[in-house]
């Protein structure tokens, strides 16, 4: 708890030593110097994380896939940390299977390696036979995870809310809150198996496709007895040549079973990250470890269409409250500015970024990763920490599934264009019951052009606003320049404060006092915090008001 709390000390000053140099010598002081900062801090994390161990290695892993959420530089040193715990002895291992089986290994299954397979911050994997001759694979949970996920999460719960308070960030217990969330999902194992069980039978229809059987008499909500699948990761190109696989066979088959997933079934394998893919020689496809799973709710079903029928609509009170029914506006003055953004950037993309050659979603036309779609996406992740967008967890799961297929489709083949194997699930996604894609839009323009005709856009989200209740009528000069003078007479405070306890400080350090004067040297530490952070929001302010 201790290195925990450090680390999270030393990344915060380093940040506020250089937003006060800011101050002083101006943003290319700022601007120079802040990218070093972001690689030398996240290698900072990433090492304190390998040697705190235990469920922080989830926690990073987990946060290198909120690339909306950490600074650009923390994402490669955080991709880049692997469950590197050391196995634990036999004989505990043992001991859980007698607790939750009820009797040893040597008893119960015809062979049992001692040597894992594999060993994770939650369990580790040991190689079997069952009595009948099944290869399996038995995953056995630690002993004590149970403890030590209750004060990693305490510790992880401390950090976000002083991070949150310091850098003055809304909306952060809701990320932990949905963190800790997956994090215990992950530590049920009967879980897991019924999620096996359950994707093995909606994907029972797609050919070269596989998920290990699941045997019910030797799993618990601890331990977790699959049937074993020679293959190699799917990452192992050189081995996939050798054995004549059709590459980009492997990318289409694999996005249409998640398409499958997502699309039509709601419940969806969200880590297919290559070690969690094998191909076989024949080359079926064989999906592992379902520990992290997530379902797409009605909610999300249904607004995601009403989404992007207002949008092309342009109809500001369907997208609210669409995004508000799928759990991601606030409410707020801060969740109306952010709407109004996810309007101007879907606007953009609809009239802009796609190109229509037919009336077929077979001819449009889109780039997947340079539009203002995608930024979009991202900046809704980047507003779920300022408190006007709060990001579900199904979200996060759908935002890392996505990552790191779209990455694993890329190493297969970088000229498979996912939209193509994508398009047609949409297509039925966003139509529904709608009918043919005809239809849909003869019906938006049909609304478009009638608003449209009837009043400028301008005029018409003005009289929406007022409808709403939400036209205000501010006088920002008064009210701002009032805040303004009440940050300056903080800071002068603050100042006056840090002065005269790095003066006491010394005082007592001079005169014998060697444990007080720590003290002292400790709230001068906090008058600073407190001096830089009413600095910002002054020169926030200041910007503001031009």
């Amino acid at each position: 708890m201790r290195k925990a709390h450090w680390i999270a000390f030393v990344v915060m000053s380093s940040y506020g030593l250089l937003m006060l140099g800011r101050k002083f010598f101006g943003d290319r002081f700022y601007e120079k110097r802040i990218p070093g900062l972001h690689l030398r801090n996240a290698h900072r994390v990433k090492q304190a994380i390998l040697e705190l161990n235990g469920l922080f290695i989830k926690v990073g892993q987990m946060l290198s896939i909120l690339s909306n959420f950490v600074p650009e530089a923390f994402q490669k040193p955080l991709e880049e940390l692997q469950d590197r715990i050391p196995p634990r002895p036999y004989d505990q291992v043992r001991a859980r299977i007698v607790q939750e089986l009820g009797k040893p290994p040597e008893e119960l299954l015809a062979r049992f390696d001692r040597e894992p397979l594999a060993a994770a911050s939650i369990g580790q994997a040991h190689r079997a036979r069952l009595p009948d001759g099944t290869e399996v694979v038995v995953k056995v949970q630690h002993a004590d995870i149970e403890q030590i996920a209750r004060i990693d999460l305490e510790v992880v719960r401390r950090i976000t809310r002083v991070i949150s308070w310091f850098f003055d960030i809304k909306g952060m217990d809701h990320l932990y809150t949905q963190l800790r969330k997956m994090i215990e999902e992950e530590l049920d194992f009967g879980r897991e198996a019924q999620s096996m069980q359950q994707v093995a039978h909606n994907l029972s229809g797609q050919n070269g496709l596989v998920i290990p059987e699941v045997h019910p008499a030797f799993s618990t909500s601890r331990v977790l007895t699959t049937t074993w699948h020679e293959g190699v990761k799917i990452s192992s190109l050189e081995q996939l040549d050798a054995w004549q696989i059709n590459r980009r066979d492997l990318g289409e088959r694999i996005l249409r079973a998640y398409c499958q997933m997502v699309f039509v079934d709601g419940f969806y394998h969200a880590d297919p990250h290559p070690g969690n893919i094998l191909v076989k020689p024949d080359g079926t496809l064989v999906l592992l470890d379902f520990g992290a799973t997530g379902r797409l709710s009605t909610a999300m079903r249904e607004g995601i269409p009403a989404l992007i029928e207002s949008a092309v609509k342009n109809d500001t009170d369907g997208m609210i409250n669409a995004c508000r029914r799928m759990g991601f506006i606030a409410d707020g003055r801060e969740a109306q500015i952010m709407a109004e953004k996810m309007i101007t950037a879907l606007r953009n993309f609809l009239q802009n970024e796609v190109q229509f050659e037919g009336l077929n979603f077979k001819d449009i036309q889109v780039k997947p990763f340079d539009n203002s779609l995608f930024q979009l996406i991202q900046e809704v992740g980047l507003g779920g920490i300022t408190g006007a967008v709060q990001v579900p967890k199904e979200y996060v799961l759908l935002n890392r599934m996505l990552t790191l297929l779209l990455g694993l489709c890329n190493s297969l083949d970088p000229k498979l264009n996912p939209l193509d194997v994508v398009r047609p699930f949409a297509q039925n996604f966003v139509l529904g019951k709608r009918g043919d894609l005809m239809n849909f839009v003869r019906e938006l323009l049909q609304n478009t052009v009638t608003n449209t005709l009837a009043l400028p856009d301008e005029l018409r989200q003005t009289l929406q606003r007022a409808r709403r209740g939400q036209l205000e009528m501010l006088n920002p000069d008064v009210r701002d320049s009032a805040r303004l003078v009440y940050l300056a007479v903080q800071q002068v405070l603050f100042a006056i404060l840090t002065v005269a306890a790095t003066a006491a400080g010394w005082w007592l350090g001079q005169n014998g006092d060697g444990s007080t004067n720590l003290y002292a040297y400790g709230a001068a530490v906090f008058f600073g915090f407190l001096f830089v952070r009413a600095w910002r929001e002054g020169g926030r302010l200041w910007r503001k008001m031009g």
